[in-house]
C-alpha cells in the first residue's frame, strides 16, 4: 500500500448518504437506535447514579450525541485535525464514563470509535485512533481474554469491511455521475450536431433558390440595359418568382427529409430532370434507401449541378447517373458543352465549394471539372 493511500481520506461519495437504500437505511436506523438504547441502559440502570449524577449522566449522554454528530461533518468535510480533536474529546467522555462507574457506555463509546475512525478516517489517522479505543476497550472488559481478543478483533474487521463498503459505494457513485455527465455531453453534442445539420440543409437550400434567381434577374436586367422587348424581361421575372416557389418548396422538403419524410432519391432525380430541358437520368446498381445525410447531398449536388449548366452553358445536354455499389453511391453530372452563356461571370463560385465541404463531412468526396466534351459533377458517399 503506497503512501498516499495511508493518507488518503474515504471518498466524499462513500461517508455521504447518497445512494444508500431504503433498507441499509433503516438497518443503519436501527443500529443507532440500539446503541442508544444501550447506552440509556448503561447510564439509568446504575444504581449508584441518583439526583444530580443522573442528570450529569443524561448531560453527557447528549454531549455523546453532539460530539458524535459533529465528528460525521468533520469527516465528511475532510477536515483532519478537526476531526481528531472531536475523536479524541469522545474517547475522553468514555473514560469518563468508566471513572463515573458508568461501565457499559465507556465500552459501547470506545467500539463505536474504533469502528467509526476504520470507516471515516484516512488510514494513517484511523489506525493509532482504533488503536486506543480497543486496547482501552481490552483494559476495561472483564470477559476472557480470548473472548476480548475476538471481540478486537471483530470490531476492527468490521470498520474495515464497512470502510471498503463505502467505497465501493462511492465508487458506483461517481461512476454513475460521471455517466450521467458523458449521456448530458453526449445529447448536447447531439443537439449540436443536428443544428448544425438543420443550418447545413437551409443554407444549401437558399443558395441553391437564391442563385437560381440571380441567374434569372441578372438576365433580366441585362435585357432592361439592352431595351429587350416587355415580354422577354417578364419571363425572366416571371422564371425568378417561380425559382422563388420552388426555394421554397425544396426548404419545406429539407425539413421533412430531416424528419425521415423523403420521397425516394430516383423519383427526385426524375422530377429534377423533368423541369430541366435536354436533362436525362439513368440509375444502375441495387437500389436502397440511403441515410438522410447522403440522400440530401445527392439531390443539393444534383440541383447545383442543373444550376450551372444554366448559368455557363444554357442549352446544353445534361445526362445524370446515379450508379449504386456495395459501399457507397456515386452520382455523376456531365453536359455536352455549348457556348458561354450571358450570365457566366454572375455568381460567387460558392455552390460547388459548399458541395464539396458537405462530401466530406460525410467521408465522401466531389470532384468537378471540365470532361471531354462539357462540365463534369461527380460526387461519392459511403454508405
Amino acid at each position: 500500500m503506497t503512501e498516499s493511500a495511508w493518507m488518503r481520506w474515504p471518498s466524499r461519495e462513500a461517508l455521504g448518504r447518497e445512494g444508500i437504500s431504503k433498507p441499509r437505511r433503516l438497518l443503519a436506523w436501527v443500529v443507532r437506535a440500539l446503541v442508544l438504547g444501550m447506552l440509556l441502559w448503561g447510564v439509568f440502570n446504575s444504581s449508584h447514579l441518583h439526583g444530580w449524577g443522573a442528570v450529569g449522566a443524561g448531560a453527557g449522554l447528549l454531549v455523546t450525541a453532539l460530539v458524535s454528530w459533529a465528528f460525521f461533518r468533520t469527516t465528511l468535510a475532510h477536515r483532519l485535525w478537526p476531526s481528531l480533536t472531536v475523536v479524541t474529546v469522545l474517547l475522553g467522555v468514555a473514560v469518563a464514563a468508566q471513572a463515573a462507574g458508568l461501565r457499559v457506555p465507556a465500552l459501547v463509546i470506545w467500539c463505536g470509535c474504533g469502528v467509526a475512525a476504520l470507516e471515516r478516517l484516512p488510514l494513517a489517522a484511523a489506525l493509532p485512533v482504533t488503536s486506543v479505543a480497543l486496547a482501552s476497550y481490552s483494559a476495561v472488559d472483564n470477559d476472557e481474554w480470548l473472548t476480548t481478543a475476538a471481540t478486537v478483533m471483530g470490531i476492527a474487521l468490521a470498520g474495515y469491511v464497512l470502510r471498503l463498503d463505502a467505497e465501493a459505494r462511492g465508487n458506483a457513485q461517481r461512476l454513475l455521475a460521471q455517466e450521467r455527465a458523458a449521456r448530458a455531453a453526449e445529447a448536447e453534442s447531439a443537439a449540436l450536431a443536428e443544428r448544425a445539420r438543420i443550418a447545413r440543409e437551409i443554407h444549401d437550400v437558399l443558395a441553391h433558390s437564391l442563385s437560381a434567381q440571380m441567374v434569372h434577374l441578372e438576365a433580366a436586367r441585362l435585357l432592361i440595359e439592352g431595351g429587350a422587348d416587355r415580354d422577354k424581361i417578364l419571363e425572366r421575372v416571371v422564371a425568378a418568382r417561380g425559382m422563388a416557389r420552388e426555394g421554397l418548396a425544396e426548404t419545406r422538403q429539407a425539413l421533412s427529409a430531416l424528419r425521415g419524410e423523403m420521397s425516394p432519391l430516383e423519383d427526385y432525380l426524375g422530377e429534377l430532370v423533368a423541369t430541366a430541358n435536354g436533362a436525362d437520368v439513368t440509375v444502375s446498381g441495387d437500389r436502397r434507401l440511403l441515410p438522410a445525410e447522403a440522400s440530401q447531398a445527392v439531390r443539393r449536388v444534383a440541383q447545383e449541378a442543373l444550376t450551372n449548366v444554366r448559368k455557363h452553358a444554357p442549352g446544353a445536354k445534361v445526362h445524370i447517373r446515379l450508379e449504386y455499389t456495395e459501399h457507397q453511391v456515386t452520382l455523376d453530372v456531365r453536359d455536352s458543352g455549348g457556348s458561354p452563356g450571358e450570365l457566366t461571370g454572375s455568381g460567387a463560385g460558392y455552390g460547388l465549394l459548399g458541395m464539396r465541404e458537405r462530401a466530406e463531412l460525410l467521408g465522401g468526396s466531389l470532384d468537378a471539372g471540365p470532361g471531354e466534351e462539357g462540365f463534369v459533377v461527380t460526387l461519392k458517399v459511403p454508405v
